[in-house]
């Protein structure tokens, strides 16, 4: 008998593990809650582009159009791109659009007999014949719930969309005691473009957060109210923000993303000649670290305005937090179109914001750019509160899953796309390939004991020794490659990509490296 696939999401995750469902003859139906495929893709401020060079954020075997000759694509190409992956390997046919998944049931085992179970699905298998996902879905325009019965649910519905993460406030302090208008960044991306200009013009606005949402909003408003009402940023820390990718002429992907480069990190399950390569360099790295963090103040004027970071560059990238900035950013800050204001926590008032200083910063508008509760969305997917307890994560951290993947006590379920690395398109599909492989029996997971034991190991390994204070479950920037070679040889596959021992070594690796087993 088929087998049928939920997937919830019609994002790049979502779509990567459609098609290679569909490629192992497995029957996959995608639930999507909007009206067309791209997720985060599909609405964003005006002038959002990719933050990684192209040829990192691509499907393996789907190239970018030759039409497309910037490095770093726009909103629009980047939404184009993944339609016509979706249409060239006919997933359109695969999607309910407009449909929300309320919940998810698990119909088959006990409580009581999965706490039992020593091998994940009780049978160490993706498949049980006991065992179902119940869908429960509400048609966004008609408002009719169905409930769907499936063998296996694929989670694609990712960690920055929907659940908006905001801070907390003292009593009686929060946005009700604020004259003015207060939304996230979700709210102001969903409008159009036009829609938003006049939405913000002639309004003192204040964006909190300092990451790619809030630099690319306050660029927009500083473009439409220029020094007259400049646009004020609250920010916590400051970032190693840069406006490329490129250090003193090399680029960072041949800088970080090879085989020799990850020889001086330390590994979760390393051996001791491993150990001792990562200690005996890691100067070498802090140095490499160093020259970064001096490209990056020579290229923009960080310090006149006090904004260089007391972390290193080589944190940054352990908590994925660096990013490519709008250009020009600091050329709005210089004409006065946008104020940089540092404050720890910060309360309402009438006129507008009142930071740790007591400082007030007036305002009409306040746009929380501060990121999203991806781990607050997995839980209330599911119905069992079992369930929902085991998939507990922070704002700060990614649900606990082994491989990034399955959580060892819920049966018959993957997750994909809550991993951050070099792109969320690179990593998302390499989980795919490897949730599809387990589908079709490829390989085995170890016992729930073993899974668990595994996944202790990685995080005491990731936080003694790899990225200490800065570690979050979410982020394998520095060990992506790493990161593939353990998906690899879970599926049989040589990890092993380049050909020749100098190309293996130095070369950069990029998803075209993994178009085929």
């Amino acid at each position: 008998m088929e087998k049928k696939v939920a997937i919830i999401g019609a994002g790049v995750s979502g779509l990567g593990a459609c098609k290679h469902v569909l490629a192992k003859g497995f029957h996959p139906t995608i639930f999507e809650s909007r009206s067309g495929v791209g997720g985060v893709w599909s609405k964003t401020v005006e002038i959002c582009k990719l933050q990684s060079p192209k040829e990192y954020y691509r499907f393996s075997d789907f190239p970018w159009p030759d039409s497309v000759q910037t490095d770093y694509p726009t909103q629009k190409q980047v939404l184009d791109y993944v339609q016509s992956y979706a249409q060239h390997f006919g997933l359109l046919n695969h999607i309910k659009f407009n449909t929300r998944v309320v919940s998810l049931a698990y119909e088959g085992s006990s409580d009581d007999e999965m706490k039992a179970w020593s091998l994940w699905n009780g049978n160490g298998q993706p498949f049980s014949n006991k065992g179902k996902w119940n869908i429960i879905t509400e048609d966004i325009e008609t408002l009719v719930t169905e409930v769907h019965q499936f063998d296996f649910v694929i989670l694609c519905s990712g960690m920055f969309s929907d659940v908006p993460n905001f801070p907390e406030f003292p009593p009686n302090k929060g946005p009700s005691a604020f004259n003015g208008k207060v939304l996230h960044s979700k709210d102001y991306s969903a409008m159009d473009h036009e829609t938003a200009a006049k939405f913000v013009k002639g309004k003192r606005v204040t964006v909190v957060g300092f990451h790619k949402s809030a630099l690319d909003i306050a660029m927009e408003c500083s473009a439409i109210n220029g020094a007259q009402h400049p646009c004020t940023v609250i920010y916590k820390n400051e970032h190693w923000h840069s406006i490329d990718h490129d250090v003193y002429g090399f680029s960072l992907q041949s800088i970080f993303l090879n085989r020799f480069s990850e020889l001086f990190f330390h590994k979760p399950g390393e051996g001791y000649l491993g150990s001792l390569v990562a200690t005996i360099f890691y100067p070498a790295v802090w140095a490499v670290s160093k020259i970064v963090e001096s490209d990056i103040k020579w290229k923009i004027p960080m310090a006149k305005y006090g904004m260089v970071p007391k972390h290193s560059y080589l944190d940054e990238l352990n908590t994925c937090t660096n990013g490519v900035m709008p250009m020009n950013f600091y050329d709005k800050v210089e004409e006065g179109s946008i104020n940089l204001k540092k404050s720890q926590s910060m309360s309402f008032c009438e006129k507008g914001l009142i930071l740790d200083s007591d400082a007030l910063v007036n305002a009409d508008l306040v746009i929380f750019a501060t990121g999203f509760r991806g781990d607050i969305k997995l839980k209330e997917t599911f119905e069992s509160k079992r369930f929902q307890d085991l998939m507990v994560g922070t704002s700060k951290d990614s649900v606990p899953l082994y491989r990034g993947i399955i959580h060892p006590q819920i049966p018959q379920l993957a997750v994909i796309g809550f991993l951050s690395s070099v792109g969320a398109l690179y990593t998302a599909e390499m989980q795919s390939r490897w949730v599809t492989e387990l589908l079709d029996e490829k390989f085995k997971t170890p016992s729930i004991k073993g899974m668990k034991d595994q996944m202790t190991e990685w995080d005491e390994a990731m936080k003694s020794k790899h990225a200490g204070k800065f570690y979050t479950r979410s982020c394998y920037m520095l060990l992506h490659i790493f990161y593939n070679d353990v998906l690899c040889k879970d599926m049989g596959w040589n990890p092993r990509r380049k050909k020749g021992f100098f190309a293996e070594l130095f070369d950069t690796y990029k998803p075209s490296d993994y178009a085929s087993p």
